[in-house]
C-alpha cells in the first residue's frame, strides 16, 4: 500500500462520491478526516459525517469525523487545525465538497447563486489555502478537487453550478504551476451523470442504469493520490482519460 499511513481530509464525505472516496482511501491505509455539515439524519439526503466514519472504523482503519462548513474561513481553519493536532500532517485533500439548485437564471435568488458559488468554489479555495502551509513546508502533497462534465457542456437550468465548476478546472491548472516547485500534485476529477443521492434528488425517477458510481472516483482518487507533481499535475481527468493513463476502477 503506497498510501497506507498518509492523512487525507476529504470534504462533503458524508455522502455520494466524497463518502466513496473516503472509503477507498481507508481501504488503502490512509488516515481519513471526514469533513462536512451533517452529523444527524433527518435532512433531505441521507448520510452523515458519522456513518461514513463508523464504516471506516468498520473496516479497520482510521477516520475522524469533524463537522465543517466550506464556505467558513473559521470552519476550515478549525478544520485543519484539529487533523494537524490529531494527525500531524495533511498529505492528500480532496475538494469534493459541492451543492446544486437548479433553476432558470430569471427566477434565481441572488442568495441561492452566493450558496451555490460559495460552497463550491469558496469552498475549494478555503480549504485548499489552509492545508497549503503545512504541504509546502513538507514539499509534498496531493490535492485533488471534484470538476463535473456540466463545467464544459451545458445542462439546461444549471447555470451557477457549471460556473462554479468551470471555475474549478481555471484554478486546479493555475494553481498546479504555482505549486509545482514544491512537489504538490494538484488535479481533478471530472464525473459525468453519477449515481449519487444528490443527483437522485435533482432527478427523480431517471433512470441511472447507464450512469457512473461513486465507487469508481473512489478508485481513480486513489490514482491520483499516488502522483506528485513531477508525475502528473495540472490535470483534469474524465473516466476515459484517467482510463488512457492506466488507471483502473475494476478490482
Amino acid at each position: 500500500m503506497k498510501l497506507e499511513g498518509r492523512v487525507a481530509i476529504v470534504t462533503g464525505a458524508s455522502r455520494g462520491i466524497g463518502k466513496a472516496i473516503a472509503l477507498a482511501l481507508a481501504r488503502e491505509g490512509v488516515r481519513v478526516v471526514v469533513a462536512a455539515r451533517t452529523e444527524r439524519e433527518g435532512g433531505t439526503l441521507p448520510g452523515t459525517i458519522h456513518k461514513t466514519a463508523d464504516e471506516i472504523r468498520a473496516l479497520g482503519g482510521y477516520a475522524l469525523a469533524i463537522k465543517t462548513d466550506v464556505t467558513k474561513e473559521e470552519s476550515v481553519e478549525e478544520l485543519v487545525r484539529r487533523t494537524l493536532q490529531e494527525c500531524g500532517a495533511v498529505d492528500i485533500l480532496v475538494n469534493n465538497a459541492g451543492i446544486t439548485l437548479p433553476g432558470k437564471l430569471l427566477d434565481l435568488p441572488v442568495k441561492r447563486w452566493d450558496l451555490v458559488i460559495a460552497v463550491n468554489l469558496r469552498g475549494t479555495f478555503l480549504c485548499t489555502k489552509a492545508v497549503l502551509p503545512t504541504m509546502v513546508k513538507r514539499k509534498s502533497g496531493s490535492i485533488i478537487n471534484l470538476s463535473s462534465v456540466v463545467g464544459t457542456r451545458m445542462i439546461m437550468f444549471d447555470l451557477a453550478y457549471g460556473v462554479a465548476k468551470a471555475a474549478i478546472e481555471r484554478f486546479t491548472c493555475g494553481l498546479a504551476e504555482e505549486l509545482k516547485e514544491y512537489n504538490i500534485a494538484v488535479n481533478a476529477l471530472c464525473p459525468s451523470l453519477t449515481d449519487t443521492e444528490g443527483f437522485k434528488q435533482w432527478m427523480p425517477g431517471a433512470d441511472t442504469s447507464g450512469w457512473q458510481r461513486p465507487e469508481m472516483w473512489g478508485k481513480y482518487a486513489i490514482f491520483l493520490a499516488n502522483q506528485n507533481a513531477s508525475s502528473l499535475t495540472g490535470r483534469v481527468l474524465s473516466a476515459e482519460e484517467l482510463a488512457e493513463l492506466g488507471a483502473d476502477p475494476v478490482d
